[in-house]
């Protein structure tokens, strides 16, 4: 049992937070806006300690299965934490732009930050670095789509047919998202798949290797996820009220949801980088930008039918102008199966980019 404290640390902390957040919310709100934005910021990090617990169970069941099942579960975990994240942060009567805002940042996130990040640091270390270049089309052309139905063109919707063409919307990524698994995990799987060369390991197990328990990992993923929701609830309410009047930029929490949801993926890829597998990092970059887009926009979605109050999911011109920029540089760079570190600074300062135009509440 203390062995098992000792592993799940990181989601034992993040309860205890959870168990002092909820008695504590009226003294936190009650205390002015520094307190209760020092209250967000500990409760996001709390947040950040259980999605990276349950990243590393989700990590586990990924090497069991192998990819692309793999990195599937991956990139799932981390779109499911984003979408209980967004899901509660709405129900709170937050920002109609919010769920737009973090799709976008989180496109933005894992394809500029992280992919561009770890090819350009994997490319200092190793040069060139292989990978399937089947899986990069693939992914580009599906979130080019799935962002163009979903996030382009309701701009152009006028405002009494938003039901019919969300109900379209949820369709229509429900059913890309159906034949791109099919795609993922059936006959096309080697399109998401590089044969590396095969290092010699030792056959001598490793007798201080914890034993893998797959259902210890499912059960502990599960409530990682609902420890997460239950400290998104109070984060919402204390971030909100803290961020009252600072003139922070209004994007701010959007960036943070992604960030949250990415914090695992980020290490993960850099590991995979520095290791020399880049299509790991493919997996993970692209495949959560598309998850996130093809998952989050249907589900939340169908939360505005329900409550019949719409999102505003139209992207702004410059967001626009950014995604398009970021998908036609990742379209040429990821064209000829190779990366290197020229492409990953490509990436990295459209990231940085991002990252000021928020500042300036662009």
């Amino acid at each position: 049992m203390l062995n098992l404290f000792k592993q799940e640390k990181f989601l034992l902390l993040a309860l205890i937070v959870t168990a002092l957040a909820y008695p504590l919310e009226p003294l936190l709100l009650g205390h002015g806006h520094n307190v209760a934005l020092i209250a967000g910021i500990v409760l996001i990090a709390a947040i950040v300690c259980a999605s990276v617990q349950v990243a590393q169970h989700a990590e586990i069941l990924a090497e069991k299965v192998g990819d692309p099942y793999g990195t599937m579960i991956l990139t799932l975990s981390a779109v499911l934490v984003e979408v209980v994240i967004l899901a509660i942060m709405m129900s709170n009567e937050a920002s109609p732009t919010l769920v737009r805002d973090t799709i976008y940042s989180a496109v933005m996130l894992d394809i500029n930050g992280i992919l561009g990040l770890a090819a350009l640091m994997g490319g200092i270390k190793h040069g060139e670095q292989s990978y399937n270049d089947d899986s990069a089309r693939i992914y580009s052309v599906m979130i080019m789509t799935a962002m163009g139905v979903s996030m382009v063109v309701p701009e152009f919707i006028p405002q009494g047919d938003w039901k019919l063409y969300s109900a379209f919307t949820i369709g229509a990524m429900l059913i890309l998202y159906t034949l791109f698994l099919r795609m993922q995990v059936g006959p096309h799987s080697y399109f998401f798949s590089y044969s590396y060369p095969q290092k010699r390991k030792s056959k001598r197990p490793n007798p201080d290797a914890p034993p893998v328990n797959l259902t210890l990992s499912v059960c502990t993923l599960v409530f990682g996820v609902a420890v997460i929701g239950a400290l998104a609830e109070v984060m919402s309410k204390t971030l909100d009220y803290g961020l009252e009047g600072s003139g922070a930029p209004p994007v701010l929490t959007a960036i943070i949801v992604a960030a949250i949801s990415a914090a695992p993926e980020i290490l993960t890829a850099l590991r995979a980088a520095l290791a020399n597998r880049m299509q790991s990092v493919v997996n993970i970059a692209l495949g959560a930008s598309l998850s996130t887009v093809i998952l989050t926009v249907p589900v939340m979605e169908a939360m505005a039918l329900y409550t019949g109050q719409p999102f505003q999911m139209a992207m702004t011109p410059v967001q626009t102008v950014m995604i398009a920029i970021t998908l036609i540089v990742s379209a040429i760079n990821l064209n000829d199966g190779e990366t290197n570190a020229i492409e990953g600074m490509t990436h990295f300062v459209l990231f940085a980019t991002f990252i000021m135009l928020a500042f300036l509440g662009l």
